[in-house]
């Protein structure tokens, strides 16, 4: 039994934050879906990025869309609905064995789109559709804009993964977008046990920010309380996952949101590479790690009991004494979001960029 089957038995699914055209081609995905226990991928513009500016993957499907004129943006979201339809079609085994639970691909709505809850409920529809596959998942940021468009997407029995969560001000917000889209689907004739949700709340980025501001501090308070906020926030999300559950009147065969770690691989070398894996254990949760973080977790520490359940109290303590030593926390949420959404608009245009010069 490995740690990745261990976590599974706490509760805690692993998925493969990583995709691309040779780990499709060579068969490396379904080597991973054998061997290390994953039962799902997430993408994001960054991860799609770097797949299509390396190697000669794509060479010849940009060959064939440069002849047939494509856009640059029709180019890239033809290629990774390829990629993602193809990683679908690894893990249907799973998705049927598991009941929708896990199995899960997800693909992100264009980023640039972050504030317009129209084109992002549009393009939502267009990949759901174009993947054509049950167990995709569409991501969708938790901008206020996006938020409204999240509910439009469960309401209409799309599966969602919610991204770029920072603070639990902002997952209760995320909670109460899918419990609205949820019952707005029962309303309107949806099989609503086949609609799943998660909640990607991201852990390392928020200790990357606030380490920083800790170590301008510089007292000795200060520094003792680095590499403890981001397992103490997703400790807290995931108390408010369990309140606010505990209370939801959800409409009968509905599933609970799920959160998801995410952003999982630590920034400080100093910090076990397994920390945020480990200490973020627990009963219905997905924990989506880059390959080295799912090596060093098949390799690393014994994983045995759940870490998450009751951690509340104690992590909300933590955040009183980052306020005590002068952290403005909901400065570093506000941050962390704006930059989260610059970051895979960049990775984007990136991308976009590069496509240019390929069909030019």
């Amino acid at each position: 039994m490995t740690q990745v089957d261990k976590l599974a038995q706490i509760g805690t699914s692993v998925w493969l934050d990583d995709l691309s055209r040779d780990r499709l081609t060579s068969g490396n995905l379904r080597d991973m879906i054998a061997t290390t226990g994953i039962v799902g991928v997430t993408t994001n513009p960054a991860i799609f990025a770097s797949a299509m500016t390396a190697g000669t993957a794509y060479d010849a499907q940009i060959a064939e869309l440069k002849s047939n004129g494509a856009t640059v943006d029709t180019a890239v979201y033809d290629m990774a609905i390829d990629d993602v339809r193809a990683a679908c079609d690894e893990f249907a085994e799973i998705y049927e064995r598991t009941g929708g639970v896990d199995g899960r691909v997800s693909i992100e709505v264009d980023p640039r789109l972050h504030a317009d809850r129209d084109a992002t409920l549009a393009q939502a529809r267009e990949l759901y559709e174009r993947v054509g596959r049950e167990n995709v998942m569409i991501k969708i940021p938790a901008t206020p804009e996006s938020l409204p468009a999240i509910s439009d997407a469960l309401a209409e029995g799309i599966s969602v993964n919610v991204t770029l969560i920072f603070s639990v001000a902002r997952y209760r917000e995320v909670i109460a977008a899918f419990i609205d889209g949820i019952t707005r689907a029962h309303e309107a004739g949806h099989d609503v046990s086949r609609i799943h949700s998660v909640a990607s709340f991201f852990v390392s980025r928020v200790d990357s920010e606030i380490d920083a501001r800790l170590d301008a501090i510089g007292t000795e308070e200060a520094l003792a309380l680095k590499g403890k906020a981001g397992i103490a926030n997703a400790h807290l999300a995931y108390a408010a996952f369990e309140e606010l559950f505990a209370d939801a009147e959800l409409p009968a065969g509905a599933h609970v949101q799920r959160p998801l770690w995410a952003s999982t691989s630590v920034k400080n070398p100093d910090y076990p590479a397994t920390m945020y894996v480990t200490q973020l254990a627990g009963p219905n949760t997905v924990n989506t790690m880059p390959e080295p973080t799912l090596r060093a977790v098949l390799d690393g520490t014994d994983v045995t009991s759940d870490t998450l359940t009751g951690q509340g109290e104690a992590a909300s303590e933590l955040f009183t004494q980052l306020l005590a030593v002068g952290i403005d926390t909901e400065d570093v949420f506000t941050v962390l979001e704006r930059e989260g959404v610059e970051k895979f608009i960049s990775s984007w245009n990136d991308l976009l960029t590069s496509m240019e010069g390929q069909l030019a």
